[in-house]
């Protein structure tokens, strides 16, 4: 079950962009904790899904037996990428948006993410893709309130 959790049901096992592929599983996760009235209550939440990302890749990462932090482990990528719609509206614009962001910053891996990525274990897993997703949340907020609010409002 974790194997099967932590590579997405799969999907970080597809032959091209796996990371992405498997971040899909986020948007349905990120509608989820949208429905969550209070944004105090969606913090807690996606808090608690990066924290299951850490144990969760950490084992897959044992069982899995092919070095640090392999590309077919996804949970770190799906389980942070609700984090990049906190406050915003889940219109269609703010979805692409944030998951375009989400990728964009654990893709390019901009200071500091490049350097979290040093640190062993689940939480060096899910390090960079936590500040990838708080990038891509400011990102999305200044796309929406300030350069874009008709477009992907």
């Amino acid at each position: 079950m974790i194997k099967r959790l932590a590579t997405g049901f799969g999907f970080g096992f597809s032959p091209v962009m796996p990371g992405t592929v498997g971040t899909l599983w986020g948007l349905p996760l990120a509608w989820a904790v949208m429905q969550i009235p209070l944004l105090a209550a969606q913090i807690i939440v996606c808090a608690a899904l990066t924290l299951l990302a850490v144990p969760l890749c950490a084992a897959a990462e044992k069982k899995l037996g092919k070095g640090k932090d392999p590309g077919c482990i996804v949970a770190d990528e799906y389980l942070t990428l609700p984090i990049c719609f906190l406050g915003l509206p889940f219109t269609p614009g703010v979805l692409v948006a944030g998951f375009v962001l989400h990728r964009l910053f654990d893709i390019t891996k901009p200071p500091p993410i490049y350097q979290l990525q040093r640190i062993k274990g689940g939480v060096g897993i899910v390090v960079d893709d936590l500040v990838a997703a708080l990038f891509a949340l400011a990102c999305n907020h200044l796309l929406y309130r300030l350069i874009f609010p008709s477009i992907i409002g």
